[in-house]
């Protein structure tokens, strides 16, 4: 004779109430149950969703408030001007400056750093003596202090400085610039910096990709006869396609919200004529330097819009055939 277990129902889920109890008991055992899951499920998410409204919605409910108001900071915003913080932004050619220089930067991010990462991450796949030397070499540029890397490029940047006295030593002066003053020439000095300072995130990625990649599938294009290139071009690259969209997604939002290293890196006189000028820097010279308060608000919220729009297409028309992969329907 086989015994069983009482505390489990006829199905074996031992989260239903036992069996032969009366409906009524059955019910108020579920009830029980239930009310215990909500009780774990608001316990454990309480707290971040607390921290998430304190920090995050309520000082954006503020800044498109204080955006409504021509403001300078002192005593209760009075003056209300609705919506013409917004109109004096996009009349200023500073800012649709700065505009510009996101766009470049967010596709120059894109067709730069993603080339260079997945041909550096896929040599680096490779076993070699010292491959763990060169990952950490390529890393070092990402884990530095965005100021740290900052201070260093504009010294090495400045006129007459290291890189003009390298350039000249391979006799190369004719390629010698104002890095950091030419109006025409900034940006992509600006551009430069960024790539050597971020390239080694996407790397990293990239690695991580690779690594989850089985071997078997290119241990069977060697039997089948590839080539390494034909064996990465048709096997590695196409099983990489998440991981690098998810690293498209957040360089694209970085390159958005870069402030720290042009911040640093760029003259002050030259990014208050926009030639270097975000819409990070231009929210905080005209916000928090020049006192501007409600207008330098209105500024962080069409950077907020912008963002969100840009996040909401990417996940509509590169992410979703992810995101859906990765949701699975219950099973009954």
């Amino acid at each position: 004779m086989t015994a069983t277990n009482p505390t489990l129902s006829p199905a074996g889920d031992a989260s239903a109430p036992p069996a032969g109890l009366r409906p009524s008991r059955r019910a108020s055992i579920r009830a029980v149950q239930t009310r215990r899951k909500w009780y774990e499920i608001v316990g454990l998410t309480l707290p971040a969703v607390i921290v998430y409204v304190m920090f995050v919605l309520v000082p954006m409910g503020f800044a498109v408030y204080y955006s409504l108001f021509r403001w300078r900071g002192i005593g209760p915003p009075t003056d209300f001007v609705g919506f013409d913080n917004y109109v004096l932004a996009f009349q200023d050619p500073i800012f649709l400056d700065a505009l510009r220089n996101n766009a470049i930067i967010v596709v120059g991010s894109l067709l730069v750093q993603g080339p260079i990462a997945l041909a550096v991450a896929l040599l680096l796949n490779r076993r070699f003596r010292g491959r763990a030397v060169f990952r950490l070499l390529v890393f070092v540029p990402y884990v530095l202090a965005e100021v740290t890397a900052g201070i260093m490029w504009k010294l090495l940047l400045t006129d007459n400085g290291t890189v003009d006295a390298l350039l000249r030593s391979l006799g190369l002066g004719s390629l010698v610039q104002a890095w950091l003053a030419d109006l025409d020439v900034v940006i992509w000095t600006m551009l430069f910096v960024l790539t050597w300072k971020y390239v080694g995130f996407a790397i990293i990625l990239l690695l991580a990709g690779l690594s989850n990649v089985p071997q078997e599938l290119t241990e069977a294009a060697a039997i089948d006869g590839a080539s390494w290139w034909q064996t990465q071009r048709h096997v590695m690259v196409p099983l990489l396609g998440p991981t690098i969209r998810i690293w498209m997604f957040l360089s694209m939002i970085g390159s958005l919200q870069a402030f720290e290293v042009i911040w640093v890196t760029s003259v002050p006189a030259v990014r208050s004529l926009g030639a270097s000028a975000t819409m990070a820097t231009y929210m905080v010279d005209n916000g928090f330097f020049a006192r501007l308060w409600g207008y330098g608000n209105a500024v962080a919220v069409i950077l907020f819009v912008i963002s969100f729009v840009a996040a909401l297409l990417f996940q509509r028309f590169l992410l979703r055939r992810d995101i859906e992969g990765a949701v699975t329907g219950r099973v009954n």
